[in-house]
């Protein structure tokens, strides 16, 4: 639900009540335990708690997410995410990485070179922002890249124990790996559109485009 309990949006997913992510300027609170959910994770919690001890998940979840950040060219309060979650017995990195390269060439073209660099978030472990070589000048360095070759288009991680215990499962016997995507940008990087705006304005002339 994008309206949602406080406990799934955050505590379900291993993010404690002192981080960041729960401070007031970042999160529409409705009131103390009732908030506009600030991204799909949630749903990985409920979907784990509904099905657990089941050893085989394979979901995907898109929906709009709300946080308190300005509306400019690359931010917007509403904003849509996909939720990517797969749950088995063994399963590994390599396999969160084969299924972000094989997304990425159909996506992008089988020429896309794809790079994962570690990162942090509260609900996985090891925890990695997926980069592809820059649209524009293939890895040279440019300004849409900032000089560095690469755009940043996701981020990923094997989903921390601590939050497959929550939800009832043994993560001893199973594994999982998470992927959340914002497919605004994925399409503004794919159709080299510069302003996020652009989609929830309604301008025909834009839309018809697509």
């Amino acid at each position: 639900p994008e309206v949602e309990y406080d406990y799934y949006n955050f505590e379900a997913l291993n993010i404690p009540k002192d981080h960041p992510a729960r401070d007031m300027q970042d999160t529409f609170y409705i009131t103390d335990e009732i908030l506009l959910r600030t991204h799909t994770s949630p749903f990985e919690a409920r979907i784990l708690e509904r099905l657990a001890p089941e050893t085989t998940v394979r979901v995907i979840c898109p929906g709009r997410c709300y946080r308190r950040d300005p509306a400019d060219a690359t931010h917007s309060p509403m904003f849509y995410q996909v939720e990517v979650l797969a749950v088995d017995k063994e399963i590994k990195f390599s396999h969160l990485k084969w299924t972000l390269t094989t997304f990425v060439h159909e996506m992008f073209g089988k020429d896309r070179e794809v790079r994962l660099r570690p990162s942090f978030f509260p609900f996985t472990e090891p925890s990695a922002e997926v980069d592809i070589s820059c649209l524009k000048c293939g890895g040279k360095g440019c300004s849409v890249c900032k000089g560095t070759g690469w755009l940043e288009i996701l981020g990923c991680g094997m989903t921390h124990p601590r939050e497959l215990e929550i939800a009832g499962y043994d993560p001893n016997k199973v594994s999982a790996f998470a992927i959340g995507m914002g497919p605004d940008r994925i399409a503004m990087l794919k159709y080299g559109i510069d302003d996020i705006r652009l989609f929830y304005e309604n301008d025909l002339r834009f839309l018809h485009q697509f």
